[in-house]
């Protein structure tokens, strides 16, 4: 597939992961790209997101309703924060009013990229500039191996587990949107993470069409290392071993980019390893214009 890629200094990026790093970088690249799709891993099986799955066989809707918002702009406007009230005390205790508002618009349009479509025109997400995809509409598991043999179900209990060795889709033939596809094939610059690595990250880059596409593209490649390791699901990991685990799995980045005083160090790796001053001052989180400068700065007309 031939697409049209940028050359000048308004560059399309596409993000890729899952949770609260996603929605780091969607604010961090809001400031320096012509256009960004952010594609969604959609295997949560937790909280709001899970009970939604459970009950009406939905696929995972948190970490798009989160993209949405942050992709409008909208965290501190009434909408925006109405988008992540919780409610409580009632027979909706927990969910969050966007993941309802989500579910009920696939239910009306029978599809979830309609209902996607909805919720940002309503949140007043430009469509010229923004979007967001799930990295699969279809649903989706999460499965892993350990380094001993084990085999662990589910994207929440993978997350509390030390020792991972691979990480699955169940089923492996989920197919992915043809806009995000399409997306990654014609962007400048593609960024990975931050977030978590296996639950996150490669719970997006392992759906088939999106795996083939990120091997495929002409976009240069980045991974935002986190600033500190999990506590179980990457336990004692450097820089290096988030990047073993990415190519084992076949995704190979063509930079990483590392926080000059984080928690995680870089390790040796056959990756090229960037560093900058990226967290934000609670020293957890990525600052969005530090992490806007690191990611224009890698691009050869940002230089």
């Amino acid at each position: 597939m031939v697409v049209s890629r940028t050359t000048d200094a308004s560059p399309k990026v596409v993000i890729l992961g899952g949770g609260r790093g996603l929605t780091a970088t969607i604010r961090a690249t809001r400031a320096y790209a012509g256009h960004v799709t952010a594609v969604v891993a959609t295997a949560d099986d937790s909280g709001s997101t899970g009970r939604l799955r459970s009950t009406i066989g939905i696929t995972a809707l948190g970490d798009l309703r989160r993209c949405l918002t942050a992709l409008a702009g909208a965290e501190e406007t009434a909408l925006g924060r109405a988008f992540e009230h919780r409610f409580a005390k009632t027979d909706l205790e927990g969910h969050a009013l966007g993941n309802l508002l989500l579910a009920g618009l696939t239910a009306v349009t029978g599809d979830l990229l309609d209902a996607i479509g909805d919720a940002s025109r309503l949140l007043g997400v430009d469509e010229r500039t923004a979007q967001a995809l799930p990295a699969t509409a279809e649903l989706v598991d999460l499965c892993a191996t350990t380094v001993s043999g084990g085999r662990v179900f589910g994207q929440y209990a993978i997350s509390k587990t030390a020792g991972i060795a691979h990480v699955a889709l169940q089923p492996p033939d989920v197919r992915a949107p043809d806009t995000a596809v399409k997306a990654i094939l014609g962007a400048d610059q593609v960024v990975l993470g931050p977030g978590s690595l296996y639950t996150s990250v490669l719970a997006a880059a392992l759906v088939p069409a999106i795996h083939a596409a990120l091997a495929e593209t002409g976009a240069q490649r980045v991974y935002v290392c986190n600033l500190e390791p999990e506590d179980a699901e990457t336990l004692g990991y450097d820089a290096a071993a988030h990047i073993a685990a990415l190519l084992s799995h076949g995704v190979r980045p063509d930079v990483a980019l590392l926080d000059r005083n984080a928690a995680v160090q870089p390790g040796k790796t056959p990756v090229k390893v960037v560093t900058a001053a990226l967290a934000a001052p609670d020293g957890i989180t990525h600052d969005g214009e530090k992490l806007a400068a690191a990611l224009t700065g890698l691009l050869p007309y940002g230089r």
